[in-house]
């Protein structure tokens, strides 16, 4: 899928998403604020953090399967069943909106690729049991060695 505009959050393709992702500018709600930290007299008077939400169930760019696994996966980061992403880290309003921009595509990814396959049990093979065993008994053998002796004190 190709941006209609420079604002359309675009997540590249990956695991779980082949032709990759494009959710539109309208699904985004920014907010700037005041940030604390760094930036002297400038931070006093510039809304620099900005504050990205994203509501997964109500999203065009996903399928409705794609929205069930969202909203599973993405349950830790929901407020009011919205996705909420802080960027406050550089001193410009344009940095901050797209390091939220690109965290937010981050957690879309994750969210989204598909579930690791379970682990298959699997038996140790009889050299490595034998092997095991053997070194165990090494390790006794060495370690009642350093025993006190028990014989006769003439």
């Amino acid at each position: 899928m190709q941006p209609r505009n420079d604002l359309d959050l675009v997540v590249p393709p990956g695991p779980g998403l082949r032709h990759g992702l494009v959710v539109p500018t309208a699904e985004l709600e920014e907010r700037f604020t005041r940030a604390g930290g760094p930036g002297g007299q400038g931070v006093n008077t510039t809304d620099s953090r900005v504050e990205l939400w994203w509501d997964p169930s109500t999203s065009t760019a996903l399928t409705s399967a794609q929205q069930q696994r969202a909203a599973a996966a993405l349950t830790p980061h929901l407020v009011g069943g919205r996705v909420r992403v802080v960027a406050a880290e550089h001193r410009s309003q344009r940095r901050n909106r797209k390091a939220a921009r690109e965290r937010l595509a981050g957690l879309l990814r994750e969210a989204l690729a598909p579930p690791a396959p379970a682990r298959r049990a699997t038996r140790p093979t009889r050299g490595s049991q034998r092997r095991r065993l053997d070194a165990k008994r090494r390790r006794s053998q060495l370690k009642s060695g350093r025993a006190r002796p028990t014989g006769d004190a003439g």
